[in-house]
């Protein structure tokens, strides 16, 4: 992509004043992110449960903004406060991520099972309700009936036909993944309230809490188009490395080697992609501190990545719920197709980067 212009401060202040403003803003946007959270109660359920996830998005947006800055802009910035402070950013913005990610990957994978397999609802359990029945679990439950209902409507006759197994297997799967799922979400949902009363967290507040009117800084070595010109130079760097040419032919299986090997624990191919989509993450923070007003950019090349990264890891869980025990080779057959349905999309999505990254770097002068 070719390199953006980036302009330096002006009259209001030197580098070192801009991005000390920049931290102090989103400092006080996590601060009142967290006072909403708490004044929501931390439900996961109910009508107080949208209030807690959006407060807990707009803790992580916060504080992934506060570490990414804390990243680019190190020259400028006590290199031992930021230091300790980065790590203890990261791990907030992870825990707070992860019962929202297995929710949406729940989603996911029951709307692909029910576009696959031809059925006409998808079913969602409540978070916080029992789970769901099937293969490797207890069954009989509501949901699992509710799931075995839906799963075998207008099903084919031929039931030894390809899309009779599916549709047959697919309501364990649907009902087996629930139960993953809604169990990894709970956990999680628990492990995000005890964490946001730990002292681990206290102390994270506090050090975001002086910074909303300190930052402690040190005497410039660099300005701020040097530092967003870095971030962007590895950002570039790091998609050069990519197997973009191979990424620009559609449907060419390339995303399916790694599910088809026969080495239980091949090198993850994904891992370049998801380190382009960190680095373009923290290219856009960048750009946000040197120039608030400026339009976002890569906007559809990071909607591609997100797109990549959610792909990836719901292929990931269907092939952990086919490695559950003692299951019925139709629902290990559903997982399967499911499996390779993700990886397609896994590949669609880097077919979509390629195409928005060019497209951004002819659109550049």
């Amino acid at each position: 992509m070719a390199q953006q212009h980036l302009e330096t401060p002006g009259a209001e202040g030197c580098a070192g004043d801009v991005v000390a403003a920049y931290l102090r803003e989103q400092a006080t946007e996590f601060l009142r992110s967290l006072r909403q959270h708490r004044e929501s109660g931390g439900a996961a359920s109910g009508t107080a449960a949208e209030e807690t996830a959006e407060a807990a998005r707009a803790l992580r947006r916060s504080a992934r903004r506060v570490s990414g800055t804390l990243h680019t802009f190190r020259p400028l910035l006590d290199p031992e406060w930021s230091d300790a402070l980065r790590p203890e950013l990261a791990w907030l913005s992870g825990m707070l991520a992860q019962e929202h990610e297995y929710a949406a990957r729940l989603e996911r994978l029951l709307s692909a099972l029910h576009r696959l397999s031809g059925t006409y609802a998808v079913p969602l359990q409540p978070v916080g309700s029992s789970s769901a029945g099937g293969d490797g679990g207890p069954p009989g439950s509501s949901e699992a009936e509710s799931w075995g209902r839906v799963g075998t409507a207008h099903a084919p006759r031929n039931e030894k036909s390809a899309s009779g197994q599916l549709t047959v297997g697919a309501a364990k799967a649907g009902a087996l993944l629930e139960r993953q799922l809604t169990l990894a979400r709970t956990r999680a949902h628990s492990t995000a309230l005890q964490a946001l009363g730990s002292s681990r967290f206290h102390a994270v507040a506090d050090s975001v809490a002086l910074l909303a009117s300190d930052v402690p800084l040190r005497p410039a070595t660099a300005d701020l188009k040097t530092l967003a010109t870095a971030a962007q130079t590895r950002l570039a760097e790091a998609v050069t490395a990519l197997p973009l040419h191979q990424a620009g032919h559609p449907y060419n299986a390339e995303a399916l080697v790694q599910g088809l090997t026969a080495d239980t624990a091949p090198p993850s191919q994904d891992a370049p992609w998801h380190h382009v989509r960190l680095l373009l993450r923290l290219h856009r923070y960048a750009q946000e501190v040197v120039d608030a007003d400026a339009p976002e950019a890569d906007a559809e090349a990071a909607a591609a990545l997100d797109r990549h990264r959610d792909a990836a890891e719901a292929a990931t869980a269907a092939a952990h719920a086919a490695r559950t025990p003692r299951i019925a080779p139709a629902t290990a057959y559903a997982l399967g197709v499911l499996h390779a349905d993700q990886r397609h999309e896994v590949e669609a999505a880097r077919f979509a980067f390629q195409r928005a990254w060019l497209k951004e770097a002819v659109r550049t002068p």
